[in-house]
């Protein structure tokens, strides 16, 4: 019996430019500092400035290609997280880039929606990839909040992931799927990818020898194809295409991949709306 109701939140990290500390700092902020826990890949890594607060834990690395890397961190991440039942009712897990977002109209804390009793065994959040302007927006002021600097937005099958889990389960490479089982998109959680947010950044992180070593030039290639889809698509209204695409992600998938979404077709460029601009 789980004494008091709790949310604990998991990911991994190596080579971290910026997002570690402000993942400790939001989901933090979310569900209590002693609830998160942070695998730190590589006993050469610093350890983010914020470590102390919560429960962070400096791993040997060991040297994978990209496919192979996914599914080891995924299979550790399941097994660690299915330990954690016992004094947990909610777990998370997401990739140290990624922040699960409840919509400011329902006027629910993150932690209270979560902590309501739900009948799937896990919620999928609508995946929204974030990247900057390359034409209209500057460099990312880490003083300030992601969403106060990004407008825009690109809805994604690829992070439209089941990072919420209420009961033991096992995720599939990068936490796209669960083994086995069946998805369900929340109507009301989004998860925004921040990979993109620093068009420097990303572009320098790129072109690490490890990063090149372990497979990762293809994926990259293909991921930073969203600064041109901002560049040259018109974005949606947020709010109308939101419904849109739920419809279409929660209906539509590959018969090889019933457990999750299939890609959306066509422009799925977004304007953000301004009530998430505080929250990340």
């Amino acid at each position: 019996m789980i004494e008091e109701e709790k949310v604990a939140v998991i990911s991994m990290v190596r080579n971290d430019t910026f997002f570690a500390d402000k993942w400790i700092s939001y989901y933090g902020a979310q569900f209590g500092f002693e609830n998160l826990f942070l695998f730190v890949d590589g006993m050469d890594q610093n350890l983010p400035k914020q470590a102390g607060k919560i429960n962070c834990f400096q791993i040997p690395h060991q040297s994978y290609k990209r496919a192979k890397g996914d599914r080891v961190r995924a299979r550790m991440i399941s097994n660690f997280a299915k330990d954690l039942f016992s004094s947990f009712k909610v777990v998370l897990a997401m990739d140290i880039d990624e922040f699960l977002v409840i919509d400011p109209k329902k006027n629910i804390s993150l932690k209270a929606y979560l902590l309501q009793d739900f009948s799937s065994i896990s919620l999928s959040a609508l995946g929204i990839d974030v990247g900057q302007h390359p034409e209209i927006e500057n460099a990312v002021d880490l003083k300030k909040s992601f969403l106060s600097q990004r407008k825009f937005g690109q809805i994604s099958d690829r992070y439209t992931k089941p990072v919420v889990a209420f009961e033991p389960l096992t995720w599939g490479s990068g936490f796209h799927r669960i083994k086995g089982k069946d998805y369900t998109l929340d109507p009301n959680l989004y998860l925004f990818h921040f990979g993109l947010v620093d068009m420097p950044s990303a572009l320098n992180n790129s072109e690490q020898k490890e990063i090149q070593k372990a497979g990762w030039a293809g994926h990259l290639a293909r991921r930073f194809k969203l600064y041109q889809a901002l560049k040259e698509e018109k974005p949606h209204e947020g709010d109308p295409f939101f419904v849109v695409a739920r419809k279409r992600l929660s209906k539509n998938r590959k018969w090889y991949a019933f457990n999750k979404p299939a890609p959306l077709k066509g422009n799925t460029v977004i304007k953000i709306p301004e009530r998430f601009n505080s929250i990340v």
